[in-house]
């Protein structure tokens, strides 16, 4: 069995041996080297390419926010799953835009930090269902409440192009998981986020928490 290959990146010592600690009890996947700011994390991940990156947001250097963003362009294939302590949701949004696939709490139970490892390094979207939470109050006040308007349902391939973005996949992948052009993944994605009133990757992952797209499959 091929493990998942994990890049821990935190400045605080003491939890990266935690979360050393807890990987390691896993059969599926092992930590291969740690970082303690952005900086050496981008270095890092460069020359091993983890699987995954468990990323920090408040560090000395590069903070998460902006490593995000360099690996997210030098390392498209590792996924980045943000762990924090920030609970109220004010940086889902920045970090999704910036990259990152998934976003997990410091004080959530560690079965939780399981399951969103597991989930990212699988290709889908994560977000601790504490943070899904806020978000669906935040979506249901701001626009739709998870619904299109009267007259603009989605179509079923809509939905199914929605499905996949919302889970982390590229328009490339989304053509290939669908057998259908990029042109038209692009088409069918324009059609949906005009008929939800959307705009964004994050606005289509806000949607589908509402929609409970996002809970483990």
């Amino acid at each position: 069995m091929r493990k998942v290959r994990v890049l821990l990146v935190d400045d605080h010592k003491v939890v990266r041996e935690g979360l050393r600690l807890l990987i390691s009890t896993q059969r599926d996947m092992e930590v291969i080297a740690e970082a303690d700011n952005g900086r050496m994390a981008t270095t890092l991940a460069q020359q091993l390419q983890p699987d995954v990156i468990i990323m920090d947001i408040s560090m000395a250097e590069t903070n998460g926010l902006r490593a995000t963003e360099q690996l997210a362009k030098v390392c498209p294939n590792s996924a980045i799953l943000t762990l924090t302590r920030h609970s109220d949701g004010g940086y889902v949004q920045p970090l999704l835009e910036a990259g990152a696939k998934g976003y997990v709490l410091k004080q959530s139970a560690s079965d939780e930090l399981l399951r969103a490892i597991r989930a990212v390094a699988a290709g889908r979207t994560y977000l601790d269902p504490a943070v899904a939470e806020h978000l669906v109050g935040t979506t249901g006040r701001r626009g739709t409440g998870g619904r299109a308007p009267a007259g603009k349902r989605l179509t079923k391939r809509e939905e199914e192009v929605l499905r996949l973005i919302a889970r982390g996949l590229l328009n490339k992948e989304v053509a290939a998981r669908l057998n259908i052009s990029i042109k038209t993944v692009e088409a069918h994605k324009a059609n949906a986020l005009d008929k939800l009133g959307m705009t964004s990757r994050v606005d289509i992952i806000n949607y589908a928490v509402l929609q409970g797209w996002l809970k483990e499959e």
